[in-house]
């Protein structure tokens, strides 16, 4: 139900404040006593529990970390303080024009009665009582469980993890829930008469990661604002300094994607900045990159690619990006490929595919 939105969060937050064996500042104390860290994953996709820990400790730490999928006891107290952190949170965001203005954004993209649409209130959080989240993590919390392993290890070394990872619980999927239709609203303004700036979201629908035409599409959002050379910063940031940073980014929220533009900048100006936005996207859909600018951002592309493999941490993330799209490692040596071929004309085509056609989602705050 809608008036429940918070209920997942709630509960991966609660996991840590007390187990039947141990009680919250036992098993914070744990955890730093072995350099370990939980923390919850939470997106409209996915939710779990992640762990970082030490090889050395992993074998002591990793029972203590299974028991908060299966023994916590979620104590009033505790979740008492939480709600009153979550209402002070929420007051908070919609204090800052850029928090408000991503929140309104994801509202006009799906529409108000859509679960990846609705905004949090404190009314959701009154909700909250320990019963709904006993019942989410006794029933709904561990359905077709995936767990994602990182690490210096020998085959021995993780068929033993493995053997420790089946005392998991494991629930088969519950039927999936229909979601209500998409209800899109082009356009909201928000003014504030004290406000010194104006958050603005610009945006649209776009394609998932495992569509042929995404790597040239994350080529064209690097060029419009993706990097610090990007067309966006040079024009607003540089050229007229109406703001300290403006970027263009690809999204997606739980199996829907979208891209997203998104500026804090000085009030007076920001119908201008819509304006050199509109007028750096019509200049990307029709005129071709000169060289010079192509191979800055070819250089500058398979340079961070490059970087997103250097530690393991980076790996695991990678491997989960495409996994959860139905792709494998294949994707990676597939885009280093078009990084190194591309040309202006690619960029031109998927411009005019993608970016072409307004009128955009057009979000302003304060």
């Amino acid at each position: 139900p809608l008036d429940h939105t918070l209920v997942p969060s709630f509960t991966l937050q609660m996991l840590q404040e007390g187990t039947t064996q141990k009680s919250a500042g036992e098993i914070a104390e744990f955890f730093d006593f072995y350099a370990s860290e939980v923390h919850p994953i939470l997106t409209f996709a996915h939710e779990g529990l992640g762990l970082l820990s030490t090889k050395k400790h992993l074998h002591n730490v990793l029972e203590e970390f299974l028991s908060l999928f299966t023994t916590a006891t979620f104590p009033e107290e505790m979740l008492e303080k939480r709600k009153s952190q979550r209402r002070l949170t929420l007051q908070l965001e919609r204090e800052r024009t850029s928090s408000r203005a991503s929140k309104i954004f994801s509202k006009c993209l799906f529409g108000a009665n859509h679960p990846y649409g609705i905004e949090a209130e404190e009314i959701h959080v009154d909700q909250i009582q320990r019963e709904l989240l006993v019942s989410y993590y006794e029933t709904m919390l561990w359905q077709d469980l995936e767990i994602f392993i990182t690490g210096n290890f020998t085959p021995d070394e993780l068929d033993g993890l493995i053997l420790d990872f089946e005392k998991l619980p494991n629930r088969p999927i519950a039927e999936p829930t229909l979601l209500p239709a998409v209800n899109t609203l082009l356009a909201v303004t928000e003014p504030r008469a004290n406000s010194v700036q104006s958050s603005i979201r610009i945006g649209s629908w776009s394609i998932p990661k495992n569509h042929p035409d995404f790597i040239g599409l994350t080529v064209f959002n690097t060029i419009l604002g993706g990097y610090f050379g990007s067309r966006l910063i040079k024009n607003i940031r540089e050229d007229k300094g109406h703001t300290y940073g403006i970027y263009s980014s690809l999204a997606e929220i739980g199996d829907a994607n979208y891209w997203v533009i998104a500026a804090d900048v000085k009030k007076a100006f920001y119908p201008e900045v819509i304006q050199e936005i509109y007028h750096e996207i019509k200049l990307l859909t029709e005129v071709a990159l000169d060289a010079d600018e192509l191979e800055v951002v070819r250089n500058y592309l398979i340079g961070q690619m490059l970087k997103q493999f250097s530690t393991s941490f980076d790996l695991i993330d990678r491997f989960k990006a495409v996994h959860h799209s139905g792709m494998n490692f294949d994707y990676f040596t597939q885009k280093l490929s078009y990084l190194k071929k591309f040309n202006a004309e690619d960029i031109l085509d998927i411009g005019q595919k993608y970016f072409s056609k307004p009128p955009f989602i057009e979000v302003v705050v304060g």
